[in-house]
């Protein structure tokens, strides 16, 4: 079989360029920058891991038993939530306003990486931060708090991969409406708030007023809390986890569509 001049062209320019090879190499590169940001790290890494004793000892203080929950079905899906809010979406949100107003999401644009290749790919290494925090999380508190063995893990499963793809589109969001680097520090900080009151993290749902409740039920972060939970308590139905789902996809679909209606590749002037 003959080789033609195109084929030793192309093995001289070494393997085809794909989507997942372009979105890997502006991954490495963007841990590469991770690692160098000290303060984001640490904020990234080491807080969710600390926050949950506080948790614990609100937890060991209420009346769980009457709502059948017990200190670990509380602690952990808080665990989940603290790594998700501070992992991904406030270390997320610094990342695309600091690569924003760089221009390194400008230049990007020129190469051969296409729009949803560049978010992707710069989201990539804190999502998988937030992926193995969760998952070292759980092991944590499965042991520490004698959780057993969950009823329903795919609730659990589906609840932790909605929340970090809706945390990543909800950090491009927020970046849209952050105009400074210095600024991103502070634009996290309302959905983080309400997050950490009204989603389940301190006080579960069951606690609060039914009224309370249903509006709290509505905030991006609850479906997965409830998700979480309900993948340990076993006590979630049919009904209650598919509004849980179609509650975090609506956030989801929510949020990409504003980052493609909103988000800014070049910094304000």
């Amino acid at each position: 079989m003959s080789v033609t001049t195109e084929d030793r062209a192309g093995a001289a320019r070494g393997p085809a360029s794909t989507p997942l090879r372009r979105m890997t190499a502006l991954a490495r590169a963007e841990l590469t920058l991770l690692g160098r940001a000290k303060g984001t790290l640490f904020a990234a890494v080491f807080v969710p891991l600390v926050l949950p004793l506080s948790v614990r000892s609100a937890a060991e203080e209420m009346d769980l038993a009457g709502a059948g929950l017990t200190p670990g079905t509380v602690v952990l899906p808080a665990a989940v939530g603290f790594s998700l809010l501070f992992a991904v979406y406030s270390a997320l949100v610094g990342v695309f306003v600091v690569r924003r107003e760089e221009l390194v999401l400008k230049r990007l644009r020129t190469g051969e990486l296409r729009d949803a290749e560049i978010l992707g790919g710069s989201a990539l290494p804190a999502v998988v931060i937030g992926l193995a925090q969760c998952l070292l999380l759980t092991a944590g508190c499965t042991l520490l708090l004698d959780l057993p063995a969950p009823p329903a893990p795919h609730l659990a499963v589906l609840g932790l991969l909605l929340g970090l793809v809706m945390c990543a589109a909800l950090a491009a969001v927020t970046a849209a409406f952050t105009r400074t680097g210095e600024s991103a520090q502070v634009t996290p900080m309302p959905l983080m708030m309400v997050s950490v009151i009204g989603s389940g993290m301190f006080v579960p749902l069951e606690l609060l007023p039914d009224k309370l409740a249903s509006v709290c039920e509505l905030l991006p972060l609850t479906p997965v809390v409830a998700l979480v939970r309900g993948g340990w308590t076993g006590d979630l139905s049919a009904g209650e986890a598919l509004g849980a789902l179609a509650t975090a996809v609506a956030w989801t679909v929510l949020a990409v569509f504003a980052v493609r209606r909103w988000f800014r590749w070049e910094p304000r002037r």
